[in-house]
């Protein structure tokens, strides 16, 4: 093996070992976070920092961030659907809901997206082991929710009630993920676009934040302080570059293997870390996910060709911890 291929293997391995490892304690760090301040302020100050210092390289780097009424205002509906929608679910779940069972609950976005790419889009045509894919996933779900369907107390209520706003959430990132692959053009740098859409998402998040949690009371601990941080850093600056440069050099299909392994890394740091609990039921659950999830992204998809509409925005096709 030449020296050239030693390295270029260096760093996919690298690159794959970010994404795996910076993603999946994402989750842990939106838990950290939230303890002490309010979520849609967590959701917007990491994706306010994020936009802003990313838009500000793009345009230092000579890229275009300039773009028509339109392509902005498709750029703001999909950054909203998948870093409001999706994000801001997820933050206020892990209020209630622990990090490793949460990221294991988002892990079947997957299959909304693969559901809502066939039906909105009418692109692919879903074959009869992505259907049986789709069905365990479901099944998966409903194991991992289990003990708080029966659980007799108001309080496993209430974290079954943010389990299945974790559904409508990770829904919401995969219409937001259709609608980009829907809108998306080669005449828009993706770097430029995403920008926006994190930009436009922080926005949102504020406003959000100041209509519903003027009252709310927040502690900046540096705990609380240092896990955004991280978020910004680690998860939207090096993970989500990684991301990038990794759908540049390997097949989509062995990157898509991060939705199998964040979970898993999730659960771990969830457990280490805050003590959370790991029973049957979520060993159970989580092997079922990621066998569906599998079995959906390995199936054969048939594709039929169309012409594309006239659009622009970024692809940011994956769960909701960017």
């Amino acid at each position: 093996m030449s020296a050239t291929a030693t390295a270029s293997r260096f760093k996919i391995l690298l690159a794959f070992g970010l994404v795996y490892v910076f993603w999946g304690s994402t989750y842990l760090g939106i838990g950290i976070a939230v303890e002490q301040i309010p979520p849609a302020v967590v959701c917007a100050a990491r994706f306010l920092i994020a936009g802003i210092s990313m838009l500000a390289y793009c345009a230092l780097t000579g890229r275009r961030i300039r773009f028509s009424a339109l392509q902005l205002a498709r750029l703001a509906a999909v950054g909203i659907l998948l870093l409001m929608g999706g994000n801001l679910t997820l933050s206020y779940a892990e209020q209630i809901v622990p990090t490793g069972l949460a990221a294991l609950l988002i892990a079947v976005t997957p299959l909304w997206f693969l559901v809502l790419d066939s039906l909105l889009l009418g692109d692919h045509h879903i074959s009869r082991r992505g259907k049986v894919g789709l069905a365990i996933g479901i099944a998966g779900v409903v194991v991992l929710i289990w003990p708080d369907l029966l659980h007799p107390n108001a309080v496993g209520h209430h974290q079954l009630a943010w389990a299945l706003a974790l559904q409508l959430g990770s829904f919401s990132w995969a219409f937001g993920s259709v609608l980009s692959k829907k809108w998306q053009t080669a005449a828009v740098d993706p770097f430029s676009a995403t920008a926006w859409q994190v930009l436009f998402a922080g926005l949102s998040n504020l406003i959000f934040a100041l209509l519903f949690e003027r009252h709310a009371t927040i502690v900046w601990t540096f705990r609380g302080v240092s896990a955004i941080l991280y978020l910004v850093v680690c998860g939207s600056w090096i993970g989500y570059t990684a991301y990038i440069w990794l759908l540049q050099h390997v097949p989509t299909s062995k990157v898509s293997t991060y939705a199998y392994v964040n979970p898993v890394v999730a659960m771990f740091l969830g457990w280490l870390v805050l003590h959370e609990r790991i029973d049957r039921y979520i060993l159970m659950g989580s092997a079922i996910i990621v066998a569906s999830v599998a079995l959906v992204t390995s199936a054969k998809v048939s594709t039929r060709t169309e012409s594309k509409p006239n659009g622009a925005t970024g692809v940011l096709a994956r769960p909701p911890q960017l």
